[in-house]
């Protein structure tokens, strides 16, 4: 049987409690396997026969599910892992797996919906996505999670998360402070994202060295970003030229998510929503994805979904 090499990023993930004292944990994997399992840091390379290889990979990868989910992990539920992964009863089933988008410091990001699977797989795929559907349906929280799980795995090297700075309701020249008090509410939403991804030791190294920044859309005019994984969030309230500026930014082996509600515009009227005209005229180019969410994705509190459809409703008359 041929022999394989697989490579794992265990993000977030106390390797320590993982492993055990003096890597007793890593030790009755080995005795049950003849796979040679290396770890440096969070990555660990499997190697030996493939059919072995992938156990080892799905148990590796549910130890952790374990430890993020109890904050331990005993000798015996090390060996009930292993018992049921080569019984082919694993904790978490080959679909649960396969929605995984990043192991955080608490729990595990996840598509939890047929249309986050489907967006998952839209934004693999293309160098562009268009997420486009009503609130609370994790558009932009997966991605920002498949940007995070990009710079972990070092498919790209910076983050980039930009929002249009356009007033709903309040205009910016009265709210208090500098500049930048005015327009770190808009963003808010990303840092509140990220700080649920990323401890705040690294998540504060990775913004001061520049390696993650977040904002406003009109400073991203005259940059090229490569090896960048470029997020647009709120992309309703970007104009026509402020959606191709924000396009054209893409440089080498670099990826754009760009996310919106088009029924949440707050543009001035008679100005058209550069996501909206987005929709027009990029359907059909290779390499560039759409997915659209509707309220049966949304996975925030069971009244969001009673609201949409209430409201719905409510202009349906």
């Amino acid at each position: 049987m041929a022999e394989l090499i697989k490579r794992l990023t265990l993000d977030n993930v106390d390797m320590s409690a993982l492993l055990g004292f003096n890597d007793k944990n890593l030790a009755i994997i080995e005795e049950r396997f003849s796979t040679d399992i290396f770890i440096r840091g969070e990555n660990v390379v499997i190697k030996g026969v493939e059919d072995e290889v992938e156990i080892v990979e799905k148990i590796l990868k549910e130890m952790v599910y374990v430890l993020n989910k109890n904050g331990s992990i005993k000798e015996n539920d090390i060996k009930t892992i292993i018992d049921l992964t080569i019984q082919g009863k694993e904790i978490i089933n080959g679909k649960d797996l396969e929605s995984i988008v990043l192991y955080t410091k608490n729990d595990v990001v996840k598509a939890k919906s047929p249309g986050q699977l489907n967006y998952l797989e839209v934004a693999q795929k293309n160098d562009i996505c268009f997420a486009i559907g009503p609130a609370g349906t994790g558009k932009t929280y997966l991605a920002v999670a498949l940007a995070v799980s990009a710079l972990k795995k070092s498919i790209v090297n910076k983050i980039v998360l930009a929002r249009p700075a356009v007033e709903a309701g309040e205009s910016l020249g009265y709210l208090p402070g500098d500049i930048r008090d005015k327009i770190d509410p808009y963003l808010r939403p990303l840092y509140d994202s990220l700080e649920d991804m990323l401890p705040s030791e690294k998540l504060k190294a990775y913004i001061e060295k520049g390696t993650i920044e977040i904002v406003p859309l009109a400073y991203m005019r005259g940059r090229t970003l490569n090896s960048a994984f470029v997020i647009l969030d709120e992309a309703q309230n970007s104009t026509d030229t402020q959606m191709k500026m924000f396009l054209t930014r893409l440089g080498a082996n670099s990826k754009a998510i760009v996310t919106g509600d088009i029924t949440q515009i707050d543009l001035p009227l008679r100005t058209v929503s550069g996501l909206v005209k987005a929709q027009e005229i990029l359907h059909g180019i290779q390499g560039v994805g759409f997915v659209y969410f509707d309220k049966t994705d949304v996975v925030r509190h069971k009244l969001v979904k009673d609201i949409i459809d209430a409201y719905e409703k409510y202009y349906e008359k």
